[in-house]
């Protein structure tokens, strides 16, 4: 293929290539060429044009096929376009010959076609440089057309519409006779031929005034022929035809300078609108004609023509505009109405036809009012619409105040209005859903009275309009769920009230039915004890049916409806009234079969007709209960619903008898009654009514096969029963469009009606399949043979086999005896029932039966497969499968597929050759390959079908089945890839455009081998790159397709290959063709291009993005109108696409494709993206504040954004978004909390306004979130105050993350203020309205939280500007004071629930967040650096803000504790349900305890660590005895609660309050933690553990726990288990927290119990005191009963989990290993810390003999850690876990146990041991020493040496080896270790015991005063050394000062010469270094203090030397000198040595 990559063609390659590949060859040359011409430069072009002309001719001439005559000559347009053009009149003449050839074979077509497409392009490309040769070609070709086949006349017609567009205005002289010619291919046979006349016919209309004038009635009626018998395709392109002429006709007011020559009539909106009227009623015909037909009541408008001329509506609407439509609104609205009602009285009468009509008509208003008007003109629209149903209404009430009945119902009037009323009220009804929470002013507007127009209209006479009525009120509901309880409430009233009149009742039971089915939809509910209420009416409206007959009928049904209704509500409310509903159930049906014989001797047709429909009702409330209520379906309840079963069969049996005997009025009660029982049988497990198959079985097959059924629906029959992927061949019909509302009415034949609420009001308050829209149950003659067949299939698996082959074999006869269309009839229930019958079979994994079950099933499946309908086709094919599956037998199987083999073989007919053909392709699906050579066999006769170029139906089905093998086959199928690919591309570059159906086939085998190849597509190899070339050659050929599903597959045929080998997918043109198909017409290929998008951009976003803006920069024409992706980029556009579009699949991809766009882009393209949802919000704001934006900041964000291509000016017009729905801005707000969210993980600049101001100037581009703070908080300030709930609580979502993220931010101008402070007001604004008195809970619950975050965020410290937000909370909880009594009525209690429980949240968290400021306010002032900046942190704000909590906390306290008791009973297990209270807790009522449960679980975490902290406040101790006894006695205080009555809680003591509290949070916490579930969140448990820690922090709970041990294990456990299963660093510390507190608790009860045994048994009998702690005087612990065991299995668990080298076990030996010691992290040092701690306080909870069990343990892990975390640091430093396991060890070491008699010896012993293993690291002989730290050992040395009892340490062989070290160590290079080793042994000296300190003493001293002497030699060169000698001379200071008498003088002498020798003279001293000068001083100093206290000594010295004498007087007078002169002389040299020594001393000595 590379040789094709030239600018000629090389035809020496090509002439060697075969026929197909010679075609791909060229088409691939004329593909680059395209390309390559736009690139080369003129010069290039010219030089080579000559030849190029002449290749390109010399192509037209070897019949190309469709895409290449397309490519060819769009190339020589192109051609021309770049080079010269004098030779292009001889191209145009040599094409005009071509065209005039009197050659008619065949062969010689593709010519003449590709001549016809070049003339167009030329034209198209070179306008009115051709125009005047142009009649003469048009003429030519307008000849050639009489003649011409209709592929030729679809290029005519195409070609023309080109030269049209080309020439433009220059055309003028033919417009009449090419609109002569396009006329008549308008009304062609061939469906492509018209949708080409179309397209010629709109370019026509653009210059061709007399289209929209003088000839407009002849278009109109020519567009009305033409959807007679139309195609999909043609509706579009005609309706879009006919209504952008017509809107023309209106707006063209101006006429243009072209058409002033002509006098242009006026044409106004009336008589357009009268003109598609016309056609609307009475279609295409002639007005003479169709006047004749209507007066012998014969015409009715073929629907096709009714659908067509809908489309044009719209069309024509649209075109014209929003704006307009505002203007012009009720004059469209009085005209659509108007069309419903001038039906012909006799048209009318056939319901059927007007169902459809009322159909077309709801479309076109939903299509103009739903998708042209924003939200404010559709409110305007819903006024307008509410006044057309008042009018109608008075029209009905005038007619209705006549008495006479017959002439009522009679009443044309009254029918006329009817069908307009249901219009009307079915479009407010969808405008109302549609606004949601924004139509709240609509409804509260009085003067339009939306409620009490619907509500009046509910008595009308009609049914129809009743039910539409109550549908309506349903989407009210749904939209405003406040206005659900007082919608059911006055429904229930006027029910009650109007009892009596018959329509009343019907119309209200509609109504509150209707509203119950609203409250699935309404998260927050209706109040529980509405159901008994509705149940109660419905008893009474049943018992009351029989007193009056003539209400009989209405009444019993609307009692039924009522509890059928009622079921939706679920179990929770059911479950309460189940007992009476079944009873009802019983009552219907007789006891026994007797009865049943009695009642049908008894009784009229009026009382069987009443009977039915009540047995019918309770048939359907039984299936609404089995269907809804699931759960209660328990053995008991199935065994009460089961007796009344055998008598409702029974009565089926007898249904024909009673109907012969009491006349046709009983028919439709009894298919009803039919239908119900079927519904109801196939819900039910089949085992319920065994005994009753056979009789079940034979009334299904009557039914199916009965002869009372003429119409044959197969379109919605068969669909379910045939596999989605085969409904693709049949028509589009089936395939999912916008338009298919109304095109569903054309599946059905003429004589049917399609669905509508009437004929079912039972389906009023089931959930909608399709969405929002209304239910539209088919009539029951069609809805009861779809139940029968579907419970045929059930049935008949589940009858005996003898029965199922008798029942098989009779409707195997009865096809076989019926003749014509009653024949299709039957076989096409027949295999309806089969189907079902196999599919039911194969999915419960059953078998057939014996083999005799085979033959009449196949001969069933056989004649189906031949039927001449191809649906039946399809159902048999997936049967034929599924029989094979089921019988399971290889053999069986091969005979199956030999049938078709041969079949194909043979057959010459369309019909068998689809049929069989779509059977193998359907087997191989349903059992996998097959095998090798049957596959063989069918690929190679699919092969053959799929050419067979005389039957595009035989290609389109036999390259289905291919496809489905392909794919069931997988890799089997490589052998025939390549073959196949290349017949693929053959048809593609030959089957004719008007053939799509072939190339939709084409596509789905394309995609399916690309799937079969897979990743094998990356590869580099010749066939490899062979195939991949063929398949995006295939590619660009369905790209090129005209028609829009070939397309979609192109599409997602480059999604697949993009998915496997995206380098060789060009991502700009495949980006290009995405946007221009963004808004297409059709559904499906919008959904291809947004999955693919979807998947483009998650692997690269950018790019994708860039391609789009840079391809609409580059478009000469705008590429869609609707998406502006030049303005708004691609983001923009899919926003746009999303507020417009209703699909809800393709709304979820564009959703996703957005978060993946805004995922990976957010950050690099921030301001882009704020603006993008700042203009989707700001649309929206109704107040003009929020838009007149700051202009400073607004051009701060622009300037930095190159992206922003979108700086649009500030005037209206210039808005990408006109008035979004409040859906698409929920999304915007949604994507400004995911913008933020994207920004945490970027750079820390997002969060920094310096750093981002500072990198702003480095880099104007770079762009950062905080500098955008205003615009995030003013679209979350939009947001939350805007009218839609949804909105609202997105809107608050997004501030409580601005807070959250933004509160800490510092702001740079104003030291000690925050950035977000100056938003207060914002913040409070938006606040406010939430807490109104009509804002719906959940938005409140929202608000509440979002106060207490801004209160807690500490951003405010001023406590007045607090107090705003503050009093919002306040108002709430007085609001909630009252408990669940005093909340709203409108929402189920739970919501009330919600609602207390978020206010007691927000209020804990304030209330937390007060306390722990006044806590961290306290501590701070101690070691405060600075008063003003303590101070500044808020010590005058925090304490405030505790005040501010304070006044409540009494109120609070109570409620808080309410709130935990009811959340401890709810999370009790159900077994104890029965002892809970009965009328619920304080915030819950018992019913609604379920839906409460959510609540508690969101809130309950805050509430008790709040509660915690003030009973801590409290210590247990209420101060106040008012309040301790209001404590005691308000009923919801949890005391009360346990014990029932409040009496008996006063009589409880302080200290079981206090005990029944601990229990209480004690006992939610520990049930919390031991089970904690997957979805806990880290909140609630750091919570759980902060309440147990703030627990533990005062005495009486301590105490509680030490005294427990039980309790304490039990606790240690529950922690043990958190820590094993969190992985959190701060849930782990909290842990230990805790642990420690225990430990604690128990060390204080130990304690206690010690000194009181003193105190009570004196001190004489010392010897008899029994042992306390644990252990006793065993020792032993028991693991379970052990406290200290627990608490060493936790700590063991943090320590190896750090340290897994302390695991004995995985070290190999409790010996040491070689490892080198590491750094732990920040959190797991502070774990282990924590650990160590904890380990070193658990001797003190044991007895002697215990600490002696338990030490052996924590001194293996101390000093396991130390040598573990030992790492030397720079600086000397310590490593902080090393520090802690000297601390812990220090610990340890002086615990009383050491020295305690019982323990010591033991002790003495294991501390020893410790000792040798710590010197034992040292040793050199295992390698590790030089890793480890000195310092850190030598410390723990020390701290032995020191801690310990003397005799641990002075046996000599340990203190030798200890001496040793110290010895070793100071030999050590390292200044600072030397440093730290002075200071250990000063420590060590000074020790009192002198058995301890001597043998140091004796054998360091003169190591150290050599070391000071070698000093003298060598001159300290910097501090480390000065410091080591200053550290050493201390130690000589302090063995003087130790030294007995005798020995002091020796040492003076000693350290007197090593002092002077440092001392300067004058001279020396003014040259010196500063460190000797520090030297110098510091020696001076000592001696100055040494001189006085040791004179004899000093002077003895000094007499003995002379020359230190000298030296010291010298240094003297120097010193004096320096002093006069004012040299400094620094004496802060001390300090290190000091406070390094200190510090050491504070940490472990």
């Amino acid at each position: 293929m590379e040789l094709a990559h030239s600018l000629l063609l090389n035809e020496e390659a090509c002439n060697q290539l075969g026929e197909v590949q010679k075609a791909e060859f060229i088409f691939d040359w004329l593909r680059y060429l395209e390309k390559l011409l736009l690139a080369t430069s003129r010069g290039d072009v010219k030089e080579k044009q000559k030849t190029l002309v002449e290749q390109l001719l010399s192509l037209l001439n070897s019949s190309p096929g469709p895409p290449t005559r397309k490519l060819l000559a769009k190339n020589l347009g192109i051609l021309y376009g770049i080079g010269d053009t004098f030779s292009v009149y001889e191209t145009i003449d040599k094409c005009n010959d071509l065209i005039r050839s009197k050659d008619d074979s065949p062969s010689y077509l593709p010519t003449k076609l590709a001549a016809v497409v070049c003339l167009g392009s030329l034209y198209k490309k070179l306008g009115r440089i051709l125009s005047n040769t142009f009649t003469e070609t048009v003429g030519n070709i307008l000849k050639a057309m009489k003649s011409a086949e209709s592929q030729g006349r679809y290029e005519i017609m195409l070609s023309l519409q080109n030269i049209l567009k080309g020439l433009g205005a220059a055309a003028t002289p033919c417009h009449r006779d090419i609109y002569k010619a396009a006329r008549s291919c308008l009304t062609d046979r061939s469906m492509a031929v018209r949708c080409a006349a179309a397209k010629c016919l709109f370019e026509l209309q653009n210059e061709a005034s007399f289209m929209w004038s003088t000839d407009l009635d002849s278009v109109a009626t020519l567009c009305f022929k033409s959807f007679e018998g139309s195609n999909y395709d043609v509706r579009i392109s005609v309706s879009k035809l006919l209504g952008t002429v017509l809107a023309k006709a209106i707006i063209s007011k101006h006429p243009g300078a072209a058409a002033s020559r002509q006098s242009i009539r006026r044409v106004s909106l009336e008589e357009v609108l009268e003109l598609l009227g016309t056609g609307f009623l009475r279609g295409s015909s002639g007005f003479l004609r169709a006047s004749g037909d209507m007066l012998k009541g014969t015409s009715s408008v073929s629907r096709d023509v009714r659908v067509g001329i809908t489309q044009a509506y719209v069309v024509f609407i649209s075109t014209l505009g929003g704006a307009w439509l505002e203007k012009n609104f009720a004059a469209i609205l009085s005209h659509m109405l108007s069309l419903v009602s001038q039906l012909h009285p006799k048209v009318t009468q056939a319901q059927a036809d007007a169902v459809c009509s009322r159909r077309c008509v709801s479309f076109i208003l939903r299509a103009t009012i739903g998708g042209l008007l924003g939200e404010k003109a559709q409110i305007a629209a819903a006024k307008d619409i509410c006044q057309a149903i008042w009018k109608l209404k008075k029209v009905v009430d005038a007619v209705m105040c006549d008495g006479n009945l017959e002439t009522r119902l009679g009443s044309t009037d009254v029918a006329a209005s009817q069908h307009m009323l249901v219009c009307a009220l079915q479009e407010l009804g969808n405008l109302i859903h549609g606004l949601g929470t924004t139509a709240a002013p609509l409804l509260q507007d009085s003067s339009t009275g939306v409620l009490d127009s619907v509500i009046s209209v509910i008595l009308h006479p009609s049914i129809s309009v009743q039910l539409t009525a109550a549908w309506c009120l349903h989407c009210i509901a749904v939209a405003l769920p406040s206005y659900l309880t007082p919608l059911l409430d006055r429904c229930l009233e006027r029910l009650t009230v109007l009892r009596s009149s018959p329509e009343a009742v019907t119309g209200f039971s509609f109504a509150v039915a209707a509203l119950l089915g609203a409250v699935k939809h309404c998260p927050l509910g209706i109040p529980h004890g509405k159901g008994k209420i509705i149940l109660t009416l419905a008893e009474d409206l049943l018992c009351s049916a029989t007193q009056n007959s003539r209400l009989s009928a209405q009444r019993t049904q609307a009692g039924w409806l009522l509890i059928a209704a009622l079921m939706t509500l679920g179990p929770a409310v059911v479950s309460h009234h189940l007992a009476r509903v079944l009873l009802l159930w019983k009552c219907v049906f007789p006891v026994s079969p007797k009865d049943l014989e009695t009642e049908k001797s008894r009784g009229d047709s009026f009382t069987w007709q009443v009977t039915l429909e009540g047995r019918a009702g309770a048939l359907c409330a039984i299936k609404s209960f089995v269907s809804h209520c699931g759960d209660l379906l328990t053995e008991e309840v199935i065994q009460r619903l089961l007796p009344p079963l055998p008598c409702g069969v029974d009565l089926l049996t007898r249904l024909s008898s009673i109907i012969k005997t009491y006349g046709s009025p009983l028919k439709t009660p009894s298919v009803v009654y039919r239908q119900r029982l079927y519904e109801l049988l196939i819900l039910l497990p089949p085992e319920t009514y065994e005994g009753h198959l056979c009789a079940i079985l034979k009334e299904l097959a009557a039914d199916l096969t009965g002869p009372d059924i003429q119409v044959a629906a197969s379109t919605f029959l068969l669909p379910p029963l045939c596999h989605q992927d085969d409904l693709l061949l049949l028509s589009p019909l089936l395939q999912e469009t916008d338009h298919r509302f109304i095109e569903e009415q054309l599946l059905l034949s003429n004589g049917i009606a399609c669905g509508s609420l009437e004929y079912d009001p039972y389906s009023i308050y089931e959930k909608d399949v399709g969405g929002d829209s209304v239910p539209k149950p088919l009539p029951p003659t069609l809805s009861v043979i779809s139940s029968a067949i579907k419970l045929f299939g059930v049935v008949c698996a589940h009858v005996g086999e003898a029965q199922r082959l008798l029942t098989l074999e009779q409707l195997l006869d009865s096809i076989k005896h019926t003749k014509g269309a009653r024949q299709q009839v039957v076989q096409l229930h027949v295999i309806a029932s089969v189907s079902s019958f196999l599919k039911y079979v194969a999915g419960s994994k059953g078998s057939l039966g014996p083999e005799e079950m085979r033959r009449p099933a196949l001969a069933l499946v056989t004649g189906a497969l031949e039927s001449p309908n191809p649906l039946v086709r399809c159902a048999a094919a997936e049967a034929w499968a599924r029989l094979a599956q089921v019988v399971d037998d290889g053999p069986f199987t091969a005979s199956l597929a030999q049938v078709s083999f041969d079949k194909l073989k043979s057959a010459r007919d369309v019909v068998t050759r689809t049929g069989h053909s779509l059977a193998l392709g359907s087997l191989h699906r349903h059992l996998g390959g097959i095998s090798s050579q049957h596959l063989n066999s069918c690929v190679g006769i699919l092969y053959t079908l799929s050419q067979d170029s005389t039957s595009p139906d035989v290609q389109t089905w036999a390259l289905h089945s291919l496809s489905l093998i392909i794919d069931s086959a997988g890799p089997l199928y490589y052998p025939h890839v390549e073959p196949t690919l290349s017949l693929i591309i053959m048809l593609l570059l030959n089957v004719p455009p008007t053939h799509a159906e072939v190339h939709q086939s084409l596509g789905r085998c394309l995609n399916a081998l690309i799937t079969t190849l897979g990743p094998e597509l990356q590869g580099n190899s010749t066939s490899v790159s062979t195939l991949r070339t063929s398949c995006l050659l295939g590619c660009a050929v369905m790209q090129d397709n005209p028609d829009c599903l070939v397309q979609a597959q192109a599409i997602s045929c480059l999604q697949q290959l993009h998915m496997f080998a995206p380098r060789h997918v060009n991502l700009s043109s495949l980006v290009s063709c995405l946007c221009v198909n963004l808004c297409s017409p059709y559904l499906l290929l919008r959904r291809a291009v947004l999955a693919c998008l979807r998947q483009l951009v998650q692997r690269e976003a950018a790019e994708v993005s860039e391609h789009a803006v840079t391809l609409a920069k580059d478009s000469r024409e705008e590429l869609t109108p609707d998406a502006n992706i030049r303005e708004v980029g691609l983001e923009g556009a899919l926003l746009i696409l999303l507020d417009k579009e209703t699909d809800q699949r393709l709304c979820h991809d564009i959703k996703e494709t957005l978060n993946h766009m805004l995922t990976s882009m957010a950050v690099d393209k921030l301001s882009f993206w704020l603006k993008l949802c700042k203009d989707v919000l700001a649309a929206s704001a109704d107040f003009t504040a929020v838009t007149c934006v700051d202009t400073m900041q607004e051009e701060e964000g622009d300037k930095g954004d190159d992206a922003s291509v979108l700086t649009t000016g500030r005037d209206d017009r210039s808005r990408p978004f006109t008035s979004p729905r409040w859906a698409t801005r929920v999304f915007a707000a949604d994507c400004v909390c995911r913008v933020i969210n994207q920004c945490e993980s970027a750079h820390c600049a997002h969060f920094d306004v310096a750093l981002a101001q500072e990198m702003k100037k480095r880099d104007s581009r770079s762009d950062f979130l905080v500098l955008h703070l205003a615009d995030l908080i003013r679209m979350a300030f939009m947001a939350a105050t805007d009218h839609s709930d949804q909105l609202r609580l997105s809107g608050l979502q997004t501030l409580l993350i601005v807070i959250r993220r933004f509160a800490t931010i510092p702001e740079p101008e104003f030291p000690g203020h925050v950035i977000l402070e100056q938003y207060q007001a914002n913040v409070g604004a938006a606040l406010r309205p939430a807490f109104t008195s009509e804002t719906a809970p959940d938005v409140t619950a929202k608000a509440c939280q979002v106060c207490s975050a801004w209160i807690a965020s500490g951003v405010v410290s001023d406590l007045n500007d607090l107090r705003r937000v503050h009093h919002l909370l306040v108002s709430s909880l007085t609001k909630i004071q009252a408990g669940k009594e005093a909340l709203s009525h409108l929402y189920n209690e739970s919501a009330s629930t919600m609602e207390i429980l978020a206010v007691l949240k927000a209020w804990a968290e304030v209330y937390i967040i007060a306390v722990e400021r006044h806590k961290n306010n306290k501590q701070p002032l101690k070691t405060a650096s600075c008063p003003e900046e303590s101070g500044r942190n808020g010590s005058d704000s925090s304490p405030g803000l505790l005040d501010l909590v304070h006044t409540d906390l009494g109120t609070l306290s109570r409620l808080w504790l309410a709130a935990l008791q009811d959340f401890a009973l709810l999370t009790l297990p159900s077994e104890f349900a029965s002892q809970l209270p009965t009328e619920g807790g304080a915030f819950y009522t018992a019913e609604t305890s379920e839906n409460a449960k959510l609540h508690y679980n969101n809130s309950w975490a805050l509430i008790l660590h709040a509660t915690a902290l003030w009973l801590t406040s409290t210590g247990f101790v209420v101060a106040d005895p008012d309040e301790g006894a209001s404590n005691l006695s308000r009923p919801v205080t949890p005391t009360s609660m346990c014990q029932g009555s409040s009496s008996g809680a006063i009589a409880k003591s302080p200290e079981d309050v206090y005990s029944d509290r601990f229990h209480l949070i004690l006992g939610i916490s520990v049930e919390f933690l031991c089970s904690l579930r997957s979805d806990a969140t880290m909140e609630s448990i750091t919570a759980c553990l902060h309440a147990l820690q703030a627990l533990l922090d005062v005495p009486w709970p301590r105490s509680k726990i030490g005294s427990d041990q039980a309790l304490g294990i039990e606790l240690l456990n529950v922690l043990h288990r958190v820590i094993l299963t969190r992985e959190s660093p701060s849930i782990q510390l909290a842990s230990l927290e805790v642990v420690r507190q225990i430990i604690c608790a128990a060390q204080e009860h130990v304690k206690e119990k010690r000194r009181s045994a003193e105190v009570d048994d004196g001190a004489a009998e010392k010897e008899t005191l029994p042992e306390f702690g644990e252990g006793k005087d065993t020792g032993g612990l028991v693991p379970g009963k052990s406290l200290v065991f627990a608490t060493l299995e936790l700590c063991v668990c943090i320590l190896v989990r750090q340290l897994p080298e302390l695991n004995p076990k995985l070290t190999g030996s409790p010996g040491i290993k070689a490892t080198k010691p590491q750094m732990l992290s920040e959190d797991g040092s502070r774990l282990v810390s924590a650990a160590l701690v904890i380990l070193s306080e658990l001797p003190a909870v044991c007895s002697p003999e215990g600490s002696i069990s338990i030490l052996p343990t924590i001194l293996y892990l101390t000093v396991g850690v130390l040598r573990e975390t030992a790492v030397k640091l720079p600086g000397g430093q310590l490593s902080s876990t090393a520090a802690a396991s000297l601390q812990a060890l220090k610990g340890i070491l002086s615990s009383p146990m050491a020295r305690a008699e019982k323990s010591q010896t033991a002790w003495t012993d294991l501390l020893r041991s410790a000792l040798t293993t710590i010197l034992d690291y040292w040793d050199p002989e295992d390698g590790t020493h030089q890793e480890l730290d000195e310092v850190s050992l030598l410390t723990a040395i020390t701290v032995f040496i020191l801690s310990t009892s003397p005799e641990v340490t002075i046996i000599p062989c340990l203190q030798k080896r200890c001496i040793e070290k110290f010895k070793v160590t100071l030999e050590i290079k390292d200044a600072m270790v030397q440093i730290k080793t002075y200071q250990l042994l000063l420590s060590i000296f000074q020790y009192p015991n002198p058995a301890v300190s001597y043998p140091y003493i004796y054998s360091l001293v003169s190591s150290i005063v050599e070391k000071l002497q070698e000093i003298d030699k060598k001159n300290p060169e910097d501090t480390a050394e000065l410091q080591i000698f200053q550290e050493g001379i201390k130690v000589l200071e302090a063995l003087v000062t130790i030294a007995e008498e005798q020995h002091r003088s020796q040492l003076v002498a000693c350290l007197l010469p090593i002092l002077i020798s440092f001392l300067l003279d004058e001279n020396a001293l003014g040259s010196a270094t500063s460190i000797m000068r520090n030297l110098h001083d510091f020696a001076l100093q000592n001696l100055m203090q040494i001189g006085p206290q040791y004179s004899s000594v000093f002077k003895s010295v000094m007499a003995s030397s002379p020359s230190l004498k000298a030296r010291l007087e010298a240094a003297i007078k120097g010193n004096q000198e320096s002093v006069k002169v004012g040299t400094p002389t620094s004496k802060h040299t001390k300090h290190p040595g000091k406070n390094s020594s200190i510090q050491l001393k504070t940490s472990f000595l």
